[in-house]
């Protein structure tokens, strides 16, 4: 498995794995009905990094690093992660976390926070945690499960 900077030619494996990951409802505020041409705003921003990791040339995850305020707030990181649901399991994750934790202190950062980590989603939260970040504040009700109504929402955030 390589990960590499995203270029043009992954814009539809990237919406490939983009539209998987947020039909479910349950990890990300993006709604299931998304158009593909929202995805330039969403993981292509001119103030984001977009990342793949790919193994036999097929792309199986992706992630986004950014400032997660403008400004005086720009020395904090923000990351996004999608993995593929069929390759889900194969510590990719994990990899994409590694490699984006690198990169924001290649890139200048202090910190990385997460600012909307599902409270049931229990896998992030542990690998999360694996990697240092803490949840440092809650939610309620922060996040429209669609499966489960209004669930908690967790800020997580680890110093680089």
């Amino acid at each position: 498995m390589h990960i590499r900077k995203a270029i043009d030619q992954d814009r539809h494996e990237i919406w490939e794995i983009f539209t998987a990951v947020i039909q479910t409802g349950d990890t990300y505020v993006f709604a299931p009905d998304t158009p593909k041409e929202d995805l330039d705003k969403y993981w292509f921003a001119a103030n984001m990094e977009t990342y793949v990791l790919e193994e036999n040339g097929e792309i199986l995850g992706t992630y986004v690093i950014k400032p997660n305020q403008v400004d005086l707030g720009s020395h904090i990181a923000n990351g996004s992660y999608m993995v593929h649901p069929n390759a889900q399991g194969r510590g990719i994750g994990n990899l994409l976390c590694e490699h984006s934790l690198a990169e924001a202190k290649r890139f200048g950062f202090k910190g990385m926070q997460f600012n909307i980590v599902v409270s049931t989603n229990k896998f992030a939260i542990k690998l999360w945690k694996k990697h240092g970040f803490e949840i440092i504040g809650t939610i309620p009700g922060g996040f429209e499960h669609l499966e489960l109504g209004f669930v908690d929402a967790h800020i997580m955030f680890r110093k680089l």
